[in-house]
């Protein structure tokens, strides 16, 4: 009985050792308004692969000067399109591993329950305070805002009220914590399990700006990485969609 307890539990440690063995780590750097959605992605792969992932997040602009820099990443899940095809043609990018992962909605947002109407009029209202939105430049999500102020027109008269923020993370901080009175942020930021958090919302016409379509790419350098692998086979899973729709993505 001894020896059989003996075997079994060398057995044990034999399997988690090789488990241990098998497990990879990748750094994954992800477009700041899918913060809340990777953190579940990165707590399932690992209980399902063992596999861990080393998140960074920021503006999709900004981790692709880091990447071009030398940045160690593996993965980059992007804000946009243009950058990983950017990538792919510079020969940093993993050919054939880029795919739409999320197409993201933008609204206007505020902390104040009462704020924000079902139509965005509060936009033209005179008592309306700052403005926060994403420097377009880097940030798709801003550069979506823009498109929306020149249909709507509201452009000349939104400008002297306007509070940049660096990414659609430091956007939302800044309407969240009551720096601005509304801000143009990511759905994914203000919504959980299909449902607003708090404050008030306006989901802006996706016919007011081009698709925010998404996109994840390997590095080149990390195609044989099987934690950056791995990533990309579950956010093509239909549990992970389902997960992702619940954050106001489409897909």
């Amino acid at each position: 009985m001894r020896h059989t307890t003996r075997t079994l539990s060398i057995l044990m440690l034999a399997v988690v050792a090789h488990a241990s063995t098998l497990a990879a780590e990748a750094q994954v750097a992800v477009a700041a308004n899918f913060a809340e959605p990777i953190k579940a992605i990165a707590a399932l792969l690992e209980k399902t692969t063992g596999h861990t992932l080393k998140v960074t997040l920021g503006v999709t602009g900004k981790l692709y000067a880091q990447i071009k820099n030398g940045a160690p990443f593996d993965v980059l899940l992007a804000a946009d399109t243009k950058t990983p095809e950017k990538l792919e043609a510079e020969g940093l990018g993993q050919p054939g591993s880029r795919f739409t992962y999320a197409t993201g909605k933008l609204v206007l947002w505020s902390a104040d329950a009462k704020r924000v109407d079902a139509k965005g009029d509060v936009l033209k209202t005179s008592n309306l305070g700052k403005v926060s939105y994403a420097n377009p430049k880097v940030a798709p999500y801003g550069a979506a805002t823009v498109q929306v102020m020149n249909k709507l027109g509201l452009t000349a008269i939104l400008t002297p009220k306007l509070v940049q923020g660096e990414s659609i993370g430091q956007t939302f901080t800044f309407a969240s914590t009551g720096n601005a009175d509304v801000g143009f942020v990511a759905m994914s930021q203000v919504l959980e399990v299909g449902k607003l958090k708090s404050g008030s919302m306006w989901v802006i016409p996706q016919n007011l700006y081009d698709p925010i379509r998404q996109d994840a790419v390997v590095m080149q350098k990390s195609a044989s990485n099987e934690a950056a692998q791995a990533l990309m086979t579950l956010l093509k899973s239909p549990n992970i969609k389902d997960l992702i729709r619940s954050y106001g993505y489409e897909l």
